[in-house]
């Protein structure tokens, strides 16, 4: 499959979204990543960038806090346990470089663990290059300054859940429990500092195939089974208990093959995702004012980033004219005093 990836993704891509659900053996994992979010290619048409952000000196104000944030990356795992051990210098690398290679952003505390849990699978200028790609193409905006895309995230999150699970839905909703309360952690870190490891590993694995598609599958799976029944809410008779159970879920609650059963099976289309973000950009801009976040910079998964690539190489070669790029939208409305940079 690997030697033939254009091909796989071009003619078979249900045989390697079937292969992604059923778990990536680990000894692939790192090659499959990157292959599935095209960062290989990245890294490859970009020999010896990820050296040259390291030799700069970057901004201070980003490095302070990187180093700050360093030694709560997974404590316990062999890799970051020693303070300036190789993990924790490697990850100092990867986060310094792209405050450099994307200075407009900077550095966001969430980027911490993603760039952590693609460590622990491959090296230091691979992961950097796969960081890139889930920052730009997977998840834009959502590390941002204002992080405008994670709390519009929030609000179509909300209103797929009153479908999914409408009894979760008036739980929340009756104690005034916005999503951005409880989702911008799941969402950001894509669940490594939420679900045990081995269910981690296969959200990732679907995750880089399908897109976010998956991340809300997974959040709306979860407030399923905490929120779904009339006996579970007994349990959660306030917001302060409900506000503990979203932040702490047990892990010994949530079995690998039940969880990823449930994503799988759960009716949520990128489609439905991308008309319910048309609806909340509407209210958005009627309630809050003008948006800078462009929602339609979202690639869903490999199969789209493929596409992207394609088009773009047919462009270049002037084989065909471009669209018309999605309208810019500004915004002027300050988002909520807790919503800044500094999310964990």
């Amino acid at each position: 499959m690997f030697r033939n990836w254009d091909k796989w993704v071009s003619r078979r891509f249900q045989k390697v979204k079937m292969r992604c659900r059923k778990g990536i053996p680990s000894s692939l994992r790192a090659k499959a990543w990157q292959l599935l979010s095209n960062s290989q290619e990245l890294l490859e048409s970009n020999p010896g960038k990820f050296d040259e952000l390291e030799q700069e000196q970057g901004d201070p104000k980003w490095l302070d806090i990187i180093e700050k944030d360093l030694h709560r990356q997974f404590p316990f795992h062999e890799m970051f346990a020693a303070r300036g051990g190789h993990g924790q210098q490697d990850l100092y690398r990867i986060l310094k470089a792209y405050t450099i290679y994307r200075p407009d952003e900077g550095y966001c505390q969430a980027q911490a663990p993603v760039a952590a849990v693609l460590l622990m699978h491959m090296p230091a200028e691979q992961a950097f290059w796969c960081l890139v790609q889930i920052c730009e193409k997977y998840l834009p905006g959502y590390y941002s300054a204002g992080l405008e895309a994670i709390q519009l995230d929030g609000e179509i999150f909300f209103s797929l859940l009153r479908r999914v699970c409408p009894m979760a839905y008036r739980h929340l909703k009756k104690f005034k429990i916005d999503p951005i309360l409880y989702m911008t952690e799941w969402f950001m870190c894509i669940f490594s500092r939420t679900l045990p490891w081995s269910c981690v590993l296969r959200v990732w694995d679907m995750f880089f195939c399908e897109g976010v598609k998956i991340v809300f599958r997974v959040g709306l799976v979860l407030l399923k089974q905490m929120l779904g029944s009339v006996d579970k809410l007994r349990e959660l008779q306030g917001m302060y208990e409900t506000m503990e159970q979203l932040r702490n879920i047990p892990p010994e609650n949530i079995r690998e093959e039940v969880l990823v059963q449930e994503v799988v099976s759960l009716s949520v289309t990128e489609a439905l995702i991308e008309r319910e973000c048309g609806i909340q950009v509407r209210k958005w801009r009627e309630s809050r004012g003008v948006l800078t976040h462009q929602p339609g910079r979202r690639l869903h998964g490999t199969r789209a980033i493929f596409e992207q690539k394609h088009r773009a190489a047919a462009i270049s070669s002037g084989g065909i004219r471009p669209h018309n790029p999605p309208l810019s939208i500004t915004r002027e409305r300050s988002q909520p005093e807790f919503l800044n940079k500094t999310v964990l």
